[in-house]
């Protein structure tokens, strides 16, 4: 345990002088990413998820919590997680409405936000609006408020390589450079390389 400790506290120690770099471009996307690590706590049955959205390049929003129900294949837990970041996306749509709204801005519809996701299986199921399994009762109701998002066109849900979702660093213990690039990919900067970008 107190080598567990030392190794996060050299962590932490390492990361002091980092934060996310947002950029001043006026108009930024918004993209999403999840994913979900099936049966990461083998004592409890349940499976772990997490998402992410990015504004410009840079994180907004995230969160990586463990499943409240217990799910027997690894597509049901990366449906839940869709589902999870599709909430989300709901939930940022209102925010970003309201400020609008009160800065006096055009408050139109939100163009449809890209969900980043790398199961196929997951992404097609989505796509037909039906799953070709038996004893999903229990996820049912998620997966198709889900599905209706993507119908009505406030979300679209594309593939991305396992290697290039960012989603998957709250799930899973990672190599150190695959680690590193992907908080890259989140807007983490130290604030040196922050301050040289600014010069330039």
């Amino acid at each position: 345990h107190w080598n567990g400790v030392k190794q996060i506290l050299r962590y932490l120690r390492d990361i002091m002088d980092m934060g996310l770099l947002y950029s001043n471009v006026s108009k930024l996307e918004l993209n999403g990413y999840a994913d979900a690590g099936y049966f990461s706590d083998p004592y409890n049955g349940k499976s772990q998820i997490g998402y992410l959205f990015t504004s410009g390049d840079t994180a907004i929003s995230w969160r990586s919590v463990k499943q409240t129900i217990s799910v027997t294949s690894s597509n049901h837990a990366e449906i839940l997680a869709l589902n999870e970041v599709s909430r989300e996306r709901v939930w940022l749509s209102s925010v970003i409405q309201h400020i609008r709204e009160t800065c006096g801005l055009s408050s139109g519809k939100m163009t449809s936000i890209v969900i980043y996701e790398d199961d196929v299986a997951c992404i097609v199921q989505l796509k037909n609006g039906y799953i070709k399994e038996d004893r999903t009762d229990h996820i049912l109701p998620k997966f198709f408020f889900t599905h209706d998002l993507q119908k009505n066109g406030d979300i679209n849900v594309q593939q991305v390589r396992s290697s290039d979702n960012l989603a998957d660093l709250f799930i899973k213990s990672l190599p150190r450079k695959v680690f590193e690039q992907l908080i890259h990919k989140t807007g983490l900067r130290r604030l040196k390389d922050c301050m040289y970008e600014g010069e330039k």
